[in-house]
């Protein structure tokens, strides 16, 4: 049965399950990367020290003003696109190409509102992507009441974290905590700004640990019913000891509102990916090569097995790390690099957080034995490669694109998989200017097919300077040239 909600930019949508985006809207018009490193981790590990907390549960109060001042609220500026208008007799009315011509008004500046917490001293701030996701202005608001501009030091939308910076020294912060270790039943407290109320404080329980809906192929969310709203996006879930354990990242919700299901992002998959995108602005994932399902009862007795535990493979790309390692269609994958797989879910967190070129032991069963292998662990192609707009890349686009897969054509309907589709549209750039969507698919540039992201970037980089690129996009059911 399927739930409303709206996200974080106002837009009614339908889900199966939760409202992701808890970002609020103020209109003006797959366990992922390497595990840390052995250096200092980026982020405080320690504890607050309170008093002895009562006999009922924590000492709230003394933890609130402690670590309340870690909490800063985010402010956000994006453009987005005025909807498009359409006739009212539907889409076969003579009159709706005029609409949808008039329709195609100048873009709108939109703020929105959400939260983060701060990391460590130095201004590192931990939030969601999606507070801060095509935006082209960040300013954060310390709980001091000073108003920083913040950049992005790196995005990872695969787990809906984003690491940002402010030019700030000596700041509050709040320690990230243990996520292994919460107990369904512990008291929790979150953090932040809902409808734009700065500085809010609830309370609640941990309802559930490893719930996966469906938000990505590593969900691993802790559950809670503290209340969290829109505009808690980024804010921290802390236990009884000072810790942030989760980052508040979506909800339940029929109506948009708390309804008593939240959920947060662990703090332990968020170590690994901070450390990253302190790195490198980005997050690398190891990669297997299997499509996997989950051993549902009725398949474990079709397999002559009694228990469903463990992960079964469904096929075997070709040239793959799982190919060469000899796994096969039809094993089921019960440990990998020493750790057991006890569910599906649990097999795409640790092949991600695998370093690209590690051998890991692979203990799978095939005919009702238990065989051990060895899998060369590959580094995973993203799809969504940006052809970015400043100086080294001759700053001639400005767009985020991704080959037209099968998955891709459909998702759009279209006829053929060429091209490239345009997935971000980066605000400002070259591309916005000339009129390039979201969703637009680059099928010439100059002339010359495009056949893949490679192509795209060999086409613009050769490009003279100061000429317009021809590009041929496909828009909708038709075609059109734009000069970039």
């Amino acid at each position: 049965m399927s739930r409303f909600f709206r996200n974080h930019r106002g837009k009614l949508a339908i889900t199966a399950l939760v409202a992701l985006a808890l970002a609020t809207g103020v209109g003006l018009g797959p366990h992922l990367g390497f595990t840390a490193s052995a250096r200092t981790p980026l982020w405080s590990e320690r504890t607050v020290d309170v008093a002895a907390a009562p006999a009922v549960g924590p000492n709230w109060v003394e933890l609130v003003s402690k670590l309340k001042p870690a909490v800063v609220n985010v402010s956000t500026k994006r453009m987005e696109a005025r909807p498009h208008m359409r006739s009212p007799f539907g889409s076969g009315d003579p009159s709706d190409q005029f609409f949808r011509e008039f329709g195609d008004q100048p873009r709108r500046s939109v703020r929105s509102m959400g939260s983060g917490f701060v990391i460590n001293a130095n201004g590192h701030i931990l939030t969601n992507n999606h507070v801060v996701d095509g935006t082209t202005e960040i300013t954060v608001k310390l709980s001091d009441g000073r108003e920083l501009s913040a950049k992005v030091v790196g995005r990872d939308p695969k787990t809906d974290l984003a690491l940002l910076k402010v030019d700030a020294t000596g700041l509050p912060t709040i320690a990230l905590g243990d996520s292994s270790e919460l107990k369904v039943g512990e008291p929790v407290m979150a953090i932040g700004n809902p409808f734009g109320l700065e500085q809010t404080v609830t309370t609640g329980i941990v309802s559930a640990t490893g719930r996966v809906i469906g938000q990505g192929p590593y969900d691993d969310f802790v559950q809670t019913d503290a209340s969290i709203n829109p505009g808690n996006s980024g804010g921290p879930l802390i236990n009884a000891r000072g810790q942030a354990i989760g980052i508040n990242a979506a909800i339940f919700s029929q109506t948009g509102g708390s309804v008593g299901i939240g959920f947060a992002i662990p703090s332990n998959l968020a170590k690994t990916v901070v450390t990253q995108l302190a790195d490198t602005g980005h997050v690398s994932r190891g990669w297997l090569g299997v499509s996997i399902q989950s051993l549902t009862p009725e398949l474990a007795k079709s397999f002559g097995l009694t228990e469903t535990t463990g992960a079964l493979v469904g096929s075997v790309t070709d040239d793959s790390p799982a190919m060469k390692a000899g796994i096969k269609a039809g094993d089921i994958i019960t440990e990998f690099d020493g750790h057991k797989v006890a569910r599906s879910e649990t097999l795409p967190r640790l092949v991600a957080e695998t370093p690209a070129r590690r051998e890991v032991p692979v203990t799978v069963l095939r005919d009702g034995k238990t065989m051990k292998l060895t899998a060369k662990v590959a580094k995973l192609d993203e799809p969504d490669q940006k052809v970015a707009s400043d100086a080294s890349e001759k700053g001639k686009l400005g767009v985020a694109v991704e080959p037209v897969t099968p998955a891709v054509a459909r998702e759009l309907g279209l006829k053929e998989t060429r091209g490239v589709v345009v997935r971000r549209v980066e605000d400002g750039g070259r591309a916005a200017n000339a009129g390039i969507r979201s969703g637009d698919v680059i099928l010439e540039v100059d002339r010359q097919p495009v056949k893949d992201v490679a192509a795209l970037k060999r086409i613009v980089d050769k490009h003279p300077n100061g000429t317009p690129l021809l590009l041929l996009l496909q828009r909708e059911d038709g075609t059109m040239y734009l000069a970039v």
